[in-house]
């Protein structure tokens, strides 16, 4: 059995996306963020410490982090969708998978905080603005002639990268990261994608 909490307007879509690609049974338990302040609800904290989504049961045991339940669910379900240990492609999978979360996420939310503080964050808006760009040139030129990024086909890297590549283009970047840009089209027209959306939102 498997069940995803799931937060709107959160990371949690792709996994939701790659449960529907995946094509396994699963329940989802939905949360709505606070509309004022945009926080996720205290009932995600009672299910686990850092109060975030997604968190993924599975077999009774809880996982949290997007990265970790990616590379649980391929492995389990999709194991195509991760490349064979011990190969070129493999390092790249671990490259980018730890990518998606530990370098190309903090331009992100530092843009989204200290564009929340006004002209006290003038200072920074540079240096952010140029962290981004960086990262996002650094996905940009990592995609494959394919449009993926690790094989010529959908894989968990994909998944964990669709997130960055939709703010990327939410930031009004497609002519500058045209590959980035059709990366997203593909994603977004894929029908796992679309009924992903519907059962969780955007």
């Amino acid at each position: 059995m498997i069940t995803l909490h799931h937060l709107n307007r959160s990371r949690s879509l792709r996994i939701l996306w790659l449960l529907e690609e995946l094509g396994t049974p699963y329940d989802i338990i939905s949360y709505e963020r606070d509309p004022i302040t945009n926080l996720a609800p205290p009932a995600l904290r009672r299910l686990h410490p850092l109060g975030k989504s997604p968190v993924l049961e599975i077999d009774t045991q809880m996982i949290a982090e997007s990265g970790a339940i990616t590379e649980h669910l391929c492995r389990r379900f999709a194991p195509h969708m991760i490349p064979q240990p011990g190969t070129r492609e493999y390092i790249r999978h671990l490259e980018l998978m730890h990518f998606a979360e530990g370098s190309v996420m903090t331009p992100i939310l530092l843009d989204l905080y200290v564009g929340k503080l006004g002209d006290a964050g003038a200072p920074l808006h540079g240096r952010i603005a140029a962290e981004q760009d960086n990262h996002f040139g650094y996905m940009e030129q990592m995609l494959r002639p394919s449009g993926h990024f690790v094989s010529d086909e959908l894989s968990a890297a994909d998944i964990m990268l669709s997130f960055p590549a939709q703010i990327a283009m939410r930031k009004g970047r497609a002519s500058d990261f045209p590959k980035l840009a059709a990366f997203v089209d593909w994603i977004e027209a894929r029908p796992a994608y679309l009924r992903a959306v519907e059962k969780g939102g955007v």
